[in-house]
């Protein structure tokens, strides 16, 4: 039998065997705890060497974003380190939905995920890495629903608050990719956009706001199925503690600028969307914005302002939301511009990379353009 074993007891696996024929598998996605979302997958195949196998997700009709199987390509490693893409097809109409991903692997076992999965254990070697730099002070904000730490690195001499927070949705893993990009940029003594603006700033880092969705291989949700960034306007201690201690925080410094990064399942592009429809909207605050965007597209071609969400009209913002409650609750006293950055699952459409895709290596990179936007802006 081609495949030997289908597994996802480990950090952030997710996957459910419906049957093993051979070089053939039906896999199916377990949904987020006490929660309908489903969308993220994870899991190691056990397997014969230089064999095609063929791997059928079904019943994705049904998950949180259809809409992000139609050109998607899987992602595969075998060392865990290297993430490719294995060539997959989507069929709406076959078992519910079916994501049919093929492989032939060079050795006898290889994993596959939505996105790169980024480990807690690689999590917690990022903090204590950048722990250690001269100059850096460690935090600890609160604590998950499940006891783990929402860690806080902060950084810089100015007077300008900048916080940088992602992963509020666990499965869309880019966001801590960024954060290590950006951290590792920050901790740079030689980049010269770096020294900006730890001269003018100071920095308030959170590399992974849903710890407990992170170890349990949840698309959207923390421990207690709820979504952290429709918590913001008034987040508890029973349902949403991490989105808690990360307001309180900010609202002991203030925010000036503010970037909360994710992943977005259909849309091809990395993007940002903003706070229009806020009660307390400036034109100043909106100027600065897109004085941002503009920036940033000039400066990375993996930027673009063409695609994105729709801009929610006067008075229309939801301030559930981290960037429009930040906008809102810290505009008026420190003209915040707040921005959700959003990268792809599938590719960069108009610079397409066959091999991985939008991959790790794109998010780090798009992480220094961003703070090098920001240091020209402030």
């Amino acid at each position: 039998m081609s495949i030997q074993d289908i597994n996802c007891a480990f950090d952030s696996g997710n996957i459910i065997v419906h049957s093993i024929n051979g070089a053939t598998a039906t896999l199916g996605i377990r949904k987020d705890k006490d929660s309908e979302f489903a969308q993220w997958f994870h899991f190691r195949v056990a397997c014969v060497a230089g064999e095609e196998i063929t791997l059928r997700i079904t019943g994705l009709e049904g998950s949180a974003y259809p809409g992000g199987w139609p050109d998607y390509n899987a992602c595969v490693s075998e060392d865990r380190d290297y993430w490719g893409r294995a060539p997959s097809t989507y069929d709406k109409g076959e078992d519910g939905g079916t994501l049919t991903i093929r492989y032939t692997p060079t050795g006898d076992l290889c994993w596959f995920a939505y996105f790169a999965p980024y480990s807690m254990e690689r999590h917690h070697d990022l903090v204590a890495d950048i722990a250690g730099h001269e100059g850096v002070d460690y935090r600890c904000l609160g604590h998950s629903l499940e006891g783990q730490p929402i860690d806080c690195l902060e950084m810089g001499e100015g007077d300008i608050h900048v916080w940088l927070y992602g992963r509020q949705h666990p499965g869309e893993t880019q966001a801590e990719y960024w954060m290590e990009g950006a951290l590792a940029m920050l901790t740079d003594s030689s980049d010269p956009h770096a020294r900006t603006l730890r001269q003018k700033c100071r920095l308030h880092i959170v590399p992974n706001c849903n710890p407990d969705g992170s170890c349990r291989g949840h698309l959207r949700t923390n421990y207690a199925g709820v979504n952290l960034n429709r918590e913001w306007a008034t987040p508890t201690l029973e349902k949403s503690p991490e989105v808690l201690a990360i307001r309180n925080a900010m609202d002991e410094s203030g925010v000036h600028w503010a970037m909360d990064v994710h992943g977005d399942e259909a849309i091809p592009a990395a993007f940002i969307a903003g706070f229009h429809g806020i009660p307390s909207w400036t034109d100043e605050q909106g100027g600065k914005y897109d004085a941002y965007l503009k920036r940033l597209s000039d400066r990375t071609p993996d930027f673009q302002t063409k695609l994105g969400y729709a801009i929610a009209g006067a008075g229309k913002a939801n301030l559930t939301m981290s960037t429009n409650q930040l906008a809102e609750r810290f505009g008026p006293s420190h003209g915040c511009v707040s921005m959700t950055l959003e990268m792809p699952f599938k590719d960069n459409h108009e610079l397409p990379d066959p091999e991985q895709g939008w991959s790790p290596e794109r998010c780090m990179l798009l992480a220094r353009e961003c703070l090098a936007t920001l240091a020209e802006m402030v």
